[in-house]
């Protein structure tokens, strides 16, 4: 540094720290979709203008198969099925149309696993949680999850009325999952539960009687017992927990410089009543089912 320069540099870095100050003091807007909203990084919300993967894209990851109720046939870009309902209402709330919205497959756990995503979200009945708050980002919850006991008809896991009737059973649930979580958190089985790679597997499992009954979300309970397993039952489903009960949220990079935008998106439309209307056409109403406790 020159010396002849060094008090109007001085002079400079004082107005600008005393800039600094000001505004640090100043009020910020943090409400969703304010300037503040858009997560790590400088990111505005302006429709179909989002710091994504690709410019004027949107690409929404999840796993494959995709299974019913949540997507139809297989197909994620349908728009038939909950969550991929749900994934191009919230493309349409962020600016993006239908055409502007790519689909990657990615493994469930690769969803929440640390490192690099090549997704902007992900949509694949994946929980809430503060363990996979530590490796990714969430938006607010879309759905509201209750789990559930399948059974075949007739076996004594079907008569299952409470908690210490499944202590004795053979349980089983995917990798990864809450459903497992609840095995292990909640009805505590006197032996180790089957952990299944993929719901196929574990299905496969409940009809061979390689186990008594699995867990998995109520709406793939349904499904299951209604066009996949049509000798097993919803024998019941778990009680909410915790003060918001289990949401399923969008996935995103740790890091995601849309993670407040996508946020807000999935605000409006809880505010709106579509996240309602989509569940009310694509999930079957769960009232009937009893709760174990």
């Amino acid at each position: 540094m020159r010396l002849a320069n060094r008090p109007l540099r001085l002079a400079a870095c004082a107005t600008v720290a005393l800039l600094t100050a000001a505004v640090g003091c100043a009020p910020q807007d943090e409400s969703p979709g304010g300037p503040r909203a858009a997560g790590p990084g400088k990111q505005s919300c302006d429709r179909g203008k989002l710091a994504t993967l690709a410019d004027g894209k949107l690409t929404v990851g999840t796993d494959k198969p995709a299974y019913a109720p949540w997507f139809h046939d297989d197909d994620p870009a349908s728009g038939k099925g909950f969550e991929s309902a749900v994934a191009y209402a919230v493309a349409r709330q962020l600016g993006y149309d239908k055409g502007a919205v790519r689909w990657q497959t990615v493994p469930f756990n690769n969803a929440f696993a640390p490192g690099e995503k090549k997704f902007d979200f992900d949509i694949n009945q994946i929980s809430i949680s503060p363990e996979r708050k530590r490796a990714v980002a969430f938006s607010s919850g879309y759905y509201d999850v209750r789990q559930a006991v399948v059974a075949l008809k007739g076996s004594r896991a079907a008569h299952a009325k409470s908690l210490a009737a499944l202590r004795h059973l053979k349980l089983g649930a995917q990798v990864g999952s809450t459903s497992l979580d609840v095995v292990d958190d909640t009805v505590r089985p006197t032996q180790s539960p089957a952990v299944f790679q993929k719901n196929d597997l574990a299905k496969s499992a409940l009809k061979n009687g390689q186990v008594d009954a699995i867990l998995t979300d109520l709406p793939t309970a349904f499904y299951i017992t209604s066009a996949e397993v049509k000798d097993a039952e919803v024998v019941g489903q778990f009680a909410a927990t915790g003060a918001d009960g289990e949401q399923f949220g969008l996935v995103l990079d740790k890091e995601s410089r849309i993670t407040g935008c996508v946020t807000a998106a999935v605000d409006a439309l809880r505010k709106n009543g579509t996240l309602a209307a989509l569940e009310k056409k694509w999930l079957t109403d769960a009232v009937s089912v009893p709760v174990l406790k």
